[in-house]
């Protein structure tokens, strides 16, 4: 129980296991969550991780409770953690027209949203109490401005962006810290099938890389790769009329019950 703690959601794939990965080789300890047991605890095996330092619990983030149980299991067999990273996410188009897709809206905000509150909500007073911890929030550059088609996915982002932003304001002074971290785009699942240019597309364990040293830093906002943030900076500045000239065309992201 020496070396301190990392618990994270979404850790089964992408930027969730990415980021588990690069913890564990500074020397913590990882406590694993996604909803499946068996890919993460093969995965851990083939890494040839050790389990007195790999925690594995199967949640599903869109489910309160169930992530209340891994994280009070967590607190029991391996201890109150240093480091909470809320890396569960989906990311789908979506056409507000569509009766079916407003189900999918609602299903991305339980994810991206309410999954990040109930996954830091348990180890809060823990945290207050012992007066350390961090908490970190995955958002995006897409929660900057919001594309076409993409309405629920860069809604949800920025939500993450406001959430983390009030959530840091509320514990100054505790010891407790918040950062907030948005990526570009990264290769993983989530963009594999994007019809649309990537500029600046990075790996997942060169994400995991800088997203690290932002954490460890006490960073409380960094875009992530540093590119993306000039880019998000610019898009963010241009008037409406100009940005949406600029986007209009542009391919949208696959909706969930396309074809």
């Amino acid at each position: 129980m020496s070396s301190k703690l990392v618990f994270v959601t979404g850790a089964s794939s992408g930027i969730g296991q990415a980021l588990t990965a690069r913890f564990y080789r500074a020397g913590y300890r990882v406590a694993m969550v996604a909803r499946h047991e068996a890919p993460m605890r093969e995965w851990a095996t083939a890494a040839g991780w050790s389990d007195a330092r790999c925690g594995i619990y199967a949640a599903d983030v869109t489910q309160v409770d169930s992530v209340l149980v891994a994280a009070r299991d967590c607190i029991v067999r391996q201890g109150l953690p240093d480091v909470v990273i809320a890396s569960a996410g989906i990311s789908v188009g979506m056409d507000t027209a569509i009766r079916e897709d407003l189900d999918v809206m609602a299903r991305v905000f339980a994810i991206n949203n309410v999954g990040m509150a109930a996954s830091f909500h348990p180890f809060l007073e823990g945290m207050r109490a012992r007066g350390s911890g961090s908490l970190v929030g995955i958002a995006s550059v897409n929660g900057i401005r919001g594309f076409p088609g993409h309405g629920a996915y860069c809604a949800s982002k920025a939500a993450v962006i406001s959430y983390c932003e009030s959530l840091r304001g509320e514990l100054r002074g505790t010891g407790v810290r918040v950062t907030t971290l948005c990526p570009g785009y990264i290769d993983t699942p989530l963009t594999q099938g994007n019809r649309y240019g990537m500029p600046f597309l990075m790996q997942p364990d060169a994400f995991a890389q800088r997203a690290y040293r932002a954490i460890e830093e006490g960073d409380s906002y960094r875009v992530i790769p540093w590119q993306m943030a000039i880019v998000a900076g610019v898009l963010r500045l241009l008037p409406d009329k100009a940005f949406d000239r600029l986007f209009a065309g542009r391919p949208r992201k696959k909706r969930a019950l396309e074809p």
